[in-house]
């Protein structure tokens, strides 16, 4: 018996009761035998109905238990299988071997044992086989959680490998629910008419009303068909709120607003162009607005006529089909200009920085920027790590002339170099990983940005001076126009001219394309201050063999699509990435190519991909795709991988836009 129960009342303390009733009865002999007798038969009377007590309480105690026994196993079935939850055990073959009601009406079965499991259950995370039990615990963890869909009935399984076992919950409701918080979040974007100045320039007053009058008539429309509350907040921006469900439907549409802007006003001498930025994810609507604006700082810095679309971590981009409006006005160009100037005066060094594998463009800016900051008497330098055939025979003119070829210096010596008091100028790119030396940027205290490139999702947003403008053909081109303000008695050299006048020659593939009026009136100020437009020729003479080279690759080139053509080199094929950009460039002077994709592995052992366009297909959206980025006309990506699976990756991503949305305008 427990010794629980002996412990009650009338267990050991009736024994010791009774032992002391014997003592007292033997003194009671001892001093009168009758009445101990008669005591001592109470006593064995008193002693035989507790004893007799205790026998039936154990006996019926026995009984109570012996019948709860019978009651549970008998219910103990009918629980199990009448159980709101599915129970499942299967063997070490993955089958079935016993399942109660819930998992039999789940899949509207009688039984289902001896059935496959991975049949009935094709999520389940484990191996059709296992090796050994110790594989077996090594490979599946002790319990997992995974989420089944069958029908319209949701359900949350929990897998037990180690006990072969699965319960199964139904979640239908719950994940109901989930769903409908999900597509009920408010999602905040901002739309703004990006172009209305230069739209509507040489309007009166009652035209341009008429045409921002049709411009909002359309975006209303679209919002009602889309289920947004449009506010008006200027005569060129407006407030978007909406849901997660309406955001989706506009991401399917390919926000086809921007194309119903841009052909309502195709008849004008420059059509109208919208961007949008929308922010969804966020539970704080402060925080969503903030998003909102700075994906819409994301659109226009890409150029406009685009929607930027941040959600979570995931930043998308739609539209962008059109180049970057070239600014009538130098109003921001003079404001920079002078920005950077105090910039300078301020502090005690300056460093200037391009990309990595520099071109023309960014040595010729770099030169620029040093010329400025030498005109204030601050001591400037270029970072360069390394030459590379692109700029060959324009740094041999450079380290010719022992001023400008001594403030060249390695980022080594930079990283040295550097103080809180110093400024960098980063050149041609905007992103810190693609700079010559990325670790100069976090230890720069101030950083300054200038460059033409749509704006990517990397950007150094920490700058406290940031000149991007899409339109520009060139970061040179943009230094020049800085030069003008930035000094009133500016004077520049010829070889510092003619630096600047080869990285616009460069970007422009000699002023064929991406050139507005600005390009031109640049290249002017820099032939008559001395630009050396024979020696910009000998500097972009080509080899011979390269040439051979090329031609090489071009004869594998194919077309696809009616109007892209996409070259590929062998495999094993080592190619550098100016000579698979010249290609590229090559590829766009044939009849019929729109856009051209060079794919070739380069000496970095990496799989780079170059892409051209005339304007009519936005290459920038495809490499970004792929992982790279760029202009719409000119971009580029880096894959470490295959060439084979590079070129069926890039196929594959050609084949998704033209189903999306089409490759060309």
């Amino acid at each position: 018996m427990p010794k629980f129960l002996l412990k009650r009342w009338h267990g050991y303390q009736t024994v010791w009761a009774f032992a002391l009733l014997l003592i007292l009865d033997a003194f009671l002999v001892a001093y009168n035998w009758p009445l101990g007798l008669v005591c001592l038969v109470l006593v064995a009377i008193l002693g035989f109905v507790m004893v007799k007590a205790e026998l039936d309480f154990r006996r019926e105690l026995n009984q109570y238990i012996g019948g709860l026994n019978l009651r549970i196993k008998r219910v103990e079935g009918e629980v199990v299988s009448n159980l709101p939850l599915g129970i499942v055990l299967y063997s070490e073959d993955r089958s079935i071997e016993w399942n109660n009601r819930f998992v039999s009406r789940m899949f509207g079965e009688k039984t289902l044992i001896g059935s496959d499991l991975a049949t009935l259950f094709p999520q389940l995370p484990f191996k059709v086989k296992d090796k050994d039990k110790k594989d077996h615990h090594k490979d599946h963890p002790h319990d997992i959680q995974f989420e089944y869909r069958m029908n319209e009935q949701v359900y949350d399984l929990r897998h037990y490998p180690e006990e072969r076992l699965i319960y199964i919950y139904e979640t239908t409701e719950l994940a109901t629910l989930r769903d409908k918080y999900e597509k009920e979040k408010i999602a905040l974007g901002i739309i703004m008419l990006d172009n209305l100045d230069e739209a509507s320039q040489g309007m009166d007053d009652q035209q341009r009303t008429a045409l921002t009058a049709r411009a909002a008539s359309e975006i209303t429309s679209w919002a009602k068909d889309f289920n947004i509350y449009l506010r008006r907040l200027s005569s060129e921006r407006y407030l978007m709120i909406l849901n997660h469900n309406s955001l989706q439907d506009l991401e399917m549409s390919r926000f086809i607003i921007l194309d119903d802007i841009r052909e309502m006003t195709a008849d004008l001498k420059v059509p109208m162009t919208l961007s949008i930025g929308l922010a969804y994810g966020s539970d704080s609507i402060r925080e969503l607005g903030e998003l909102a604006q700075s994906s819409l700082d994301m659109a226009l810095g890409r150029g406009g006529d685009q929607a930027a679309v941040k959600a979570g971590q995931r930043l998308s981009f739609y539209g962008g089909k059109t180049n970057a409006v070239e600014k009538r006005t130098r109003v921001r160009a003079r404001v920079i200009a002078h920005a950077l100037r105090d910039l300078m005066q301020e502090s005690d060094q300056v460093f200037i920085m391009g990309h990595k594998i520099p071109d023309m463009d960014a040595i010729g800016a770099s030169i620029g920027i040093w010329k400025a900051a030498n005109l204030y008497h601050v001591d400037a330098y270029i970072v360069l790590d390394e030459s590379n055939p692109s700029i060959e025979r324009l740094m041999e003119q450079v380290y010719k002339d022992e001023q400008i070829g001594h403030s060249f210096i390695t980022p080594e010596e930079a990283q040295q170099m550097i103080t809180e008091h110093s400024l960098l100028v980063v050149v041609d790119t905007h992103k810190a990983s693609m700079t010559i030396e990325p670790r100069l940027v976090q230890e720069a205290s101030r950083v300054v940005v200038v460059d033409h490139h749509r704006r990517g999702e990397e950007f150094i947003n920490d700058a406290v001076l940031i000149y991007l403008e899409p339109y520009a053909s060139s970061a040179a081109e943009l230094v020049t126009e800085l030069l003008q303000y930035i000094h009133d008695k500016l004077q520049l050299r010829p070889l510092e001219a003619t630096a600047l006048l080869a990285g616009i020659t460069v970007d422009t593939k000699h002023f064929a394309i991406h050139t507005g009026s600005r390009t031109f009136e640049a290249a002017g100020y820099l032939r008559r201050s001395g630009a050396d437009s024979i020696l910009v020729q000998r500097l972009l003479k080509e080899d011979l063999q390269e040439y051979i080279a090329k031609a090489e690759i071009i004869k594998h080139a194919k077309m696809i699509h009616g109007h892209i053509a996409v070259a590929v080199t062998e495999e094993g094929q080592i190619i550098s990435q100016l000579l698979i950009a010249q290609v590229a460039d090559s590829l766009l002077n044939m009849t019929d190519v729109v856009a051209s994709f060079v794919v070739s592995e380069r000496p970095d052992g990496l799989i780079g991909i170059s892409a051209r366009s005339l304007g009519k297909m936005n290459v920038q959206v495809v490499m970004e795709r792929l992982g790279g980025g760029g202009h719409l006309t000119n971009a580029a990506v880096q894959l470490d991988m295959p060439i084979k699976e590079a070129e069926s990756r890039l196929l594959d991503v050609l084949s998704e836009i033209e189903k999306e949305e089409g490759l060309f305008e």
